[in-house]
């Protein structure tokens, strides 16, 4: 996956700006994790630490890893979230489990469909029984009247859902759609106990 380096002071305003709906979906990410004893988590693309902020707000007691490839990313998360960040890209081995949660949101549609089907059997592995993956992001929808959110060829590399509720069902996962706005979906994926 190359690396776009996005500016970590005007990452937040750009989000909203591209994504009307960027804090409805931030909201249905930390929904899909509620009723979950969470000691762990782990955090996939944890950018500026949005994601992550409203996690340890729910589970206040959870130790949170992020990874992301963008270091002034996580320097600026670093900040308020106090976490074990590191500089990782997704296709990289993940950090060791098990893990109660592990989330990603807006950083998964960057791999290609194999990389995808990839990391979902790595993150199953790194799942502690009964654990839950919860995916929010960028999809091909049905109608193309439907694409809203602006992607760049070769960067964003969306799937449509019907194919990443396949390959979660494929990897081990019981999975439901949580939210679906347009080209954008929330998706929980729970491990079996």
């Amino acid at each position: 996956m190359s690396q776009f380096h996005f500016d970590p002071d005007s990452y937040l305003a750009m989000m909203r700006e591209d994504l009307p709906r960027y804090d409805e979906l931030q909201e249905t990410v930390a929904a899909a994790t509620a009723g979950l004893e969470v000691r762990r988590i782990l955090e996939l693309g944890t950018g500026t630490g949005e994601t992550a902020r409203r996690l340890l707000t729910l589970h206040p007691g959870a130790v949170l890893v992020g990874i992301d490839a963008s270091e002034a990313m996580l320097a600026v998360a670093q900040m308020s979230l106090g976490a074990d960040l590191r500089v990782q890209r997704l296709e990289d081995p993940l950090p060791e489990g098990p893990f109660d949660l592990i989330v990603s949101a807006l950083a998964v549609h960057h791999l290609d469909g194999a990389e995808k089907r990839d990391l979902f059997r790595r993150i199953r592995a790194e799942l502690a029984p009964g654990g839950r993956f919860v995916l929010a992001d960028l999809v091909v929808p049905e109608r193309t009247e439907d694409i809203v959110t602006p992607a760049t060829p070769g960067f964003d590399k969306p799937d449509t859902l019907q194919d990443l509720l396949a390959w979660l069902t494929e990897a081990g996962f019981e999975t439901s759609v949580e939210w679906l706005w347009k080209d954008l979906a929330t998706i929980r994926a729970d491990l079996p106990s």
